[in-house]
């Protein structure tokens, strides 16, 4: 009990030290060791790496992080509350070390949804059967989202939360032990300079060298484990290629199943929901080949390159631009997005924001159609319009 008490008491005593010393430093009345440059540079680079890969960690995180589905109709509000259960049961999983069960993502519960909903409305009916279809597509998106939140959660958010709840607080602790170490020496040179007598003074030489060398066998071992931060981005960098290679790989299989579903549906329904265009060519003897409505440029999209001017564009070859009358039916009126210079006389130069009349004729490429603006005609390209009726 006694040597609690002692202990107690001393461990006071150098923590009283150490905070007049540290305040007498920051009102300037005490000297204060430097660090060496090499170690303030360390200790600088250190904090960069920490506070950026806290907010990388975090910000993936949330990407990383969808709303918890579940099989239930449910508010807003509700959903707040699921997601935040959904992170505390993650969070035991982790302190338990165990696997955290896979859970449905939103896409697949969309999928889901859609195939229910074909069951009431019927599948045999066209919306029945497209829904279903729809609906598995909506799962394979599901599915392929799950593997990559999975994948990138282990190769790149693990070794992230590794090095921010092992190797940093190794740091810091170092770092906290080392700035004691400090104070304890300029406490102990303080000391030295305000001893008068013999005796007194060779005491304060006595705890002044303790405390360096304290103080640099802590500097030492602080250098070391900073030095490993460069380590760290060796080892971050690999994680932040798998990354992408796992995000690359999502994307990618998300376009293709994206692709086959647009295929899918247009052989489908394309006889039953022919596009706007189509449906005007067939009321005016236009062909119904590919429609430019596919091809129109979205806003806000950059702008695309001058497409091709086949020699071919208008058949037959006798017909001239002048010539070229609109049909009864199946104009458009169209926004240009981006300025175009005419390539030769049987093109449209055109403004952007500018609106102008559109309208296809027999024979004509798919990427091109015949714009009038006033008494001018010419052919314009599909990208740099924007259908608007």
């Amino acid at each position: 009990m006694d040597f609690n008490v002692k202990k107690l008491a001393s461990d006071a005593g150098v923590f009283f030290t150490r905070a007049v010393q540290y305040t007498e430093e920051k009102l300037g009345q005490a000297e204060k060791t430097e660090l060496d440059a090499h170690l303030e540079n360390l200790i600088a680079r250190a904090d960069c790496t920490k506070n950026w890969t806290d907010k990388i960690f975090r910000q993936t995180e949330v990407l990383l992080q969808p709303n918890p589905s579940y099989s239930s109709w449910t508010s807003p509000v509700i959903n707040d509350f699921d997601q935040t259960g959904a992170r505390i049961e993650e969070f035991f999983y982790e302190k338990l070390d165990r696997k955290i069960p896979s859970r449905i993502t939103n896409a697949e519960l969309l999928g889901q949804y859609m195939q229910d909903a074909a069951k009431d409305f019927g599948p045999g009916t066209p919306y029945g059967s497209t829904l279903i279809t729809v609906g598995d597509y909506q799962k394979r998106l599901g599915g392929a989202e799950r593997e990559f939140l999975q994948t990138s959660a282990i190769n790149f958010l693990t070794p992230l939360r590794n090095f921010l709840e092992g190797d940093w607080k190794t740091i810091s602790k170092e770092r906290r032990l080392l700035e004691n170490r400090r104070l304890d020496l300029d406490v102990c040179k303080a000391r030295l300079k305000k001893a008068k007598l013999a005796e007194a003074k060779a005491a304060a030489e006595h705890e002044l060298r303790v405390a360096q060398t304290e103080f640099d066998r802590q500097a030492e071992v602080t250098r070391l484990l900073l030095e490993g931060i460069s380590s760290t981005h060796v080892n971050h960098l690999r994680c932040l290629h798998e990354f992408v290679e796992a995000q690359a790989a999502y994307y990618t299989q998300c376009h293709k199943h994206m692709q086959d579903l647009q295929k899918e549906l247009s052989s489908a329904n394309g006889d039953t929901f022919p596009n706007a265009f189509a449906v005007n060519a067939s009321t005016s003897g236009v062909s119904t080949g590919p429609s430019p409505l596919s091809s129109a440029t979205l806003p806000g999209a950059s702008s695309p390159s001058r497409p091709p001017n086949p020699s071919n564009a208008l058949e037959p070859s006798t017909l001239k631009i002048e010539e070229v009358k609109p049909p009864a039916t199946g104009t458009r009126k169209a926004k240009v997005l981006y300025d175009y210079d005419a390539a030769d006389t049987s093109e449209l130069s055109l403004l952007a924001d500018e609106l102008i009349t559109v309208y296809t004729v027999p024979g004509m490429d798919p990427d091109w159609l015949i714009g009038e603006r006033g008494n001018q005609k010419g052919k314009v390209p599909v990208t740099y319009l924007e259908l608007l009726s």
